[in-house]
């Protein structure tokens, strides 16, 4: 018996569950999902042929606290071999109860965060914009907070929602003929209502009346924005009752803990990602430019339905690779020895952001592969060590300690001790990031209270050349299940951080220039996966080849081993 993650959606694309019912199934080649099924995550296990010579699948519950389920579905296999699928994807061909974003559950979250028994959140979603000096549309992007609590991805949008009673009402506009003709007609009410885990929908010209009828009986009561400049004009005479301080930190302490729905996205769009990546490798043999790298992973995206991407890719070639977020993608891959490609799409507003690095030949310079070493450890050990109770910071900290160890065996430092060299904060010459971060809504996704890596300090302090020693831990958050993290360790050989730290006698003391000369070709090597802290340990959601098995697909697609066939965008 061979087990799958799979996702339902019926023909529109639409996550759906039928319990109990039979229907009838296609199997694309597609990459693996998830469905969410009150909130779990499942397997689906292929068995006996069914009465018409289908497979049988029984779909269950993952989540040990979700009950077992089994619906009799029947594949249909669309001229390929199961035994050689490795992911399939399911569409029903009849439509199904949607699968709602769980935008209720949040709001209670996000009420017990606040502490408060009574008062109303008011949030704003995304306005319609268009760009400076131009009647071109700026690109939608719905703001985060507002999608958190509603799941709604269109804009001119707002929501509230009423505590005492757990009423959650979206706020839509109104049709209006010119944009219909133009853009299409935007969700109806009822519409809105069937599709999202909503109280009440109404126009937004309903808004102010709605708020002033809350405001006259809880009179003592207060609103809560997520900015105060988020405040309709409505609440103009009101705004002794508003608070915009308390929210946003309320807001990102729910959305540390993910739930079991935001892990089944999390889960699409890394394997959606994975697919990407496993499809820039294939095509590695025909690219000649780091723009072509790039198109590739796009189209399978978009191929994929995942139009959007989570951050703008990095496809860095050679030394571009020492460049962390390099997004020029334009230089020529003649010459070069490895690619660093960090790309990631996001699933309905949900990122993955996952790292590969990889040789064009599809087989290490033994520079490379010395540095692709280091780095693996690194992720190693980390990965290994993950798990609820474990202070973030510390998993840094031990992954620092296997990079400037394996620089030292490589004799690219020298002249002293681990701890010396650590002492000093030579280390972050070659690894100047964090070991990572949370992931969610946002890539770079909120902290909560309290940050998971280091206290909170000007973006700005990043980009400083060398990087400050991290400022002081004073509240040391340790790792929950239900956590989302990145764990991305790298060494990048920069010729400029190189000629910054050689200025510094302090540092110059450790580096062996001679050495490193010979390593600058390497420019740099980043591993990151997503993983999922879970009650037992961790769970990695990314599923994008690396090591030899990364290796060996570069291979095949230059015709130097039997491809598996099963490569192909779609």
């Amino acid at each position: 018996m061979k087990l799958w993650d799979v996702e339902l959606r019926n023909s529109e694309g639409q996550a759906v569950i039928r319990p109990g019912k039979e229907q009838r199934v296609i199997i694309n080649r597609m990459s693996a999902g998830a469905l969410p099924s009150n909130g779990g995550c499942t397997r689906a296990a292929a068995s006996t042929p069914g009465s018409d010579g289908g497979t049988s699948v029984n779909i269950t519950d993952r989540g040990s606290t979700m009950a077992v389920k089994s619906l009799p579905f029947q594949l249909r296999a669309n001229s390929f071999d199961l035994a050689e699928l490795d992911s399939i994807h399911i569409s029903l061909d009849a439509p199904g109860q949607f699968v709602k974003y769980t935008a209720k559950e949040h709001a209670l979250k996000v009420a017990k965060h606040l502490g408060v028994q009574k008062g109303l959140i008011y949030l704003l979603g995304t306005q319609s914009a268009s760009a400076e000096d131009s009647d071109r549309e700026l690109p939608f992007r719905q703001r985060r907070y507002f999608y958190y609590l509603s799941g709604v991805d269109f804009p001119d949008c707002s929501l509230t929602y009423d505590i005492e009673t757990t009423k959650l009402t979206l706020y839509i506009p109104a049709p209006e003929p010119s944009k219909i003709i133009w853009l299409g007609p935007t969700p109806s009410i009822q519409e809105c209502l069937d599709k999202y885990e909503v109280d009440q929908v109404s126009y937004t010209c309903e808004l102010r009346n709605h708020i002033f009828k809350w405001a006259a009986s809880n009179s003592h009561q207060k609103i809560f924005l997520l900015h105060p400049t988020h405040a309709p004009p409505s609440l103009a005479s009101i705004t002794t009752n508003l608070d915009a301080t308390a929210l946003q930190p309320a807001m990102d302490e729910a959305r540390v803990i993910k739930s079991a729905y935001e892990i089944s996205l999390l889960r699409r769009a890394n394997a959606i990602s994975s697919s990407a990546h496993r499809h820039v490798l294939a095509s590695l043999h025909s690219a000649t430019n780091e723009t072509h790298l790039e198109a590739v992973f796009l189209q399978t995206c978009i191929a994929k339905h995942a139009k959007k991407q989570a951050y703008a890719p990095i496809v860095g070639s050679g030394e571009n690779a020492s460049t962390l977020h390099y997004e020029a993608n334009n230089e020529d891959l003649a010459g070069r020895e490895l690619v660093c490609l960090d790309a990631s799409c996001e699933w309905e507003c949900y990122a993955a952001d996952i790292t590969r690095t990889f040789p064009i030949s599809g087989t290490f310079s033994p520079e490379a592969a010395a540095i692709y070493e280091i780095v693996t450890e690194m992720q190693t050990r980390c990965i290994e060590a993950l798990e609820p109770g474990v202070i973030f910071r510390d998993l840094h900290d031990l992954a620092m300690e296997s990079g400037i160890r394996g620089l030292l065996r490589l004799g690219i430092l020298k002249n002293g001790t681990y701890e010396e060299i650590r002492e000093a904060g030579t280390g972050r010459l070659f690894f100047p990031h964090g070991l990572g971060h949370h992931l969610g809504l946002e890539t770079h996704d909120v902290d909560g209270a309290h940050p998971l890596l280091v206290a909170t300090t000007p973006c700005t302090a990043s980009l400083s050349v060398p990087p400050p020693p991290p400022p002081p831990y004073t509240h040391r958050r340790k790792l929950e299940a239900g956590m989302v993290v990145t764990v991305e360790p790298g060494i990048y050989i920069s010729r400029y951080a190189v000629s910054v730290f050689g200025a510094d006698p302090k540092h110059a003391k450790f580096l062996d220039f001679g050495v490193i000369e010979r390593y600058y070709k390497v420019g740099g090597v980043r591993i990151e996966d997503d993983l999922l802290v879970t009650e037992g340990g961790c769970e990695n959601l990314t599923t994008a080849p690396k090591g030899e098995e990364m290796c060996a697909i570069i291979r095949r697609g230059r015709g130097e081993g039997e491809c598996d066939g099963n490569e192909g965008v779609y």
